[in-house]
């Protein structure tokens, strides 16, 4: 796939993010068709050149790319083209990091892919708990889940063991679950203590297994993925913090690990849409027309600062719009001199969740998501 670079100028068709499960990847043949372990399968995607999705043929196309795109909107949160992380995407190069998509858990070529598979998985997919119409939705999707664990097992666990190292003692991960289970417990505790947020009880689930997890609920509460009532309720008897707010208020050792700029998780919940190859490279066509826009911060309660410039005085519309494409408000359709310009828009009477600012200026739109979290 071809990368974008930081500093090449990029021209958004119209509303490209508004559409749904628009992904710009395509499903090949297996390139190991020879190979022990990943010769079972028959579809492949490259994503990224460093994250590989291998499925069987009885998954749907449209399921393995939903897999894809979730693991490039994980990778590249921004959506530019490049992993936001260099040292993940050396790790998950040299560790060749595979997201297995199987049948069934009955299905005997799981037990075939693990007898012969030397390099790295953190987790495994099936086809019924994949649901591209509800990325990452709890008890649909567990899409966002499964390739989180793999990114993390090969990535994060691996390039920043001071950060996420799963043995007792050993990280900031394990210290903080320590707290949130309410004792460093090696074995589940029955009951919990009455102060634990966090407690997991799957007896098959070790103290390593517990943290992997632990940083899944992490990162996903940040992102609001959980933050529903139906969602909450559903998870209570494992993780009680579900919404970002609450998140922020109970964990505060994960919260700011989690959201730390510096540790680059992250921060926006994949809606399966990824495509920056579509766009138009504007360095060699029209540079002078390059709207730079930046939305700060984000995810953002209940405010947040829009910047963008431009190069000569003209005219320009900035609109929000919601997941569904609707407008939500104008706030800006006036001649603008030139240079830089910021502008707020609050969020105070819309829901929690994703919406897209535009900017327009003559023949070009430029569209970036930002994520309301209350």
């Amino acid at each position: 796939m071809k990368k974008l670079h930081h500093s090449i100028y990029i021209i958004l068709l119209p509303f490209l993010l508004l559409a749904q499960n628009n992904v710009c990847f395509e499903i090949e043949a297996n390139p190991n068709p020879d190979d022990p372990a990943l010769g079972i399968f028959s579809k492949y995607v490259n994503v990224l050149d460093y994250f590989h999705v291998y499925a069987v043929s009885t998954v749907s196309d449209e399921k393995v790319l939903h897999v894809a795109a979730v693991a490039a909107e994980l990778l590249d949160n921004d959506e530019d083209g490049i992993i936001d992380d260099p040292n993940i995407e050396t790790a998950l190069t040299d560790n060749f990091t595979v997201m297995p998509v199987f049948q069934s858990e009955n299905s005997s070529a799981i037990d075939d892919f693990f007898d012969n598979f030397d390099d790295c998985t953190g987790a495994v997919l099936f086809r019924n708990e994949i649901d591209p119409s509800q990325p990452g939705h709890w008890g649909d999707d567990a899409t966002v889940e499964e390739v989180l664990h793999t990114i993390n097992s090969c990535g994060h666990v691996e390039v920043y063991p001071a950060l996420y190292a799963l043995q007792p003692n050993a990280s900031e991960l394990t210290d903080a679950m320590d707290v949130a289970r309410g004792g460093q417990f090696m074995t589940i505790p029955n009951p919990y203590p009455e102060e634990a947020w966090y407690h997991y009880d799957d007896w098959t689930c070790e103290y390593d297994c517990m943290a992997m997890e632990y940083l899944y609920w992490c990162i996903v509460t940040n992102m609001g993925i959980l933050a529903d009532t139906q969602t909450c309720q559903g998870i209570a008897d494992e993780w009680e913090p579900c919404t970002p707010a609450l998140f922020e208020s109970t964990d505060t050792l994960m919260y700011n690990l989690v959201t730390n700029p510096v540790n680059k998780l992250p921060q926006l919940a994949p809606d399966g849409n990824y495509c920056p190859e579509n766009v138009s490279i504007g360095e060699d066509i029209f540079p002078e027309a390059f709207l730079l826009l930046s939305v700060y911060p984000n995810p953002f309660n209940p405010t947040t600062t829009i910047e963008f410039s431009i190069p000569q005085s003209e005219f320009v519309t900035v609109k929000v719009y919601n997941i569904v494409g609707h407008e939500i408000t104008t706030l800006i359709n006036d001649e603008l001199s030139t240079g830089y310009h910021s502008i707020q828009w609050d969020g105070s009477h819309q829901p929690s969740g994703l919406y897209f600012i535009q900017i327009e200026s003559g023949s070009f739109i430029q569209t970036e998501k930002m994520v309301l979290l209350k």
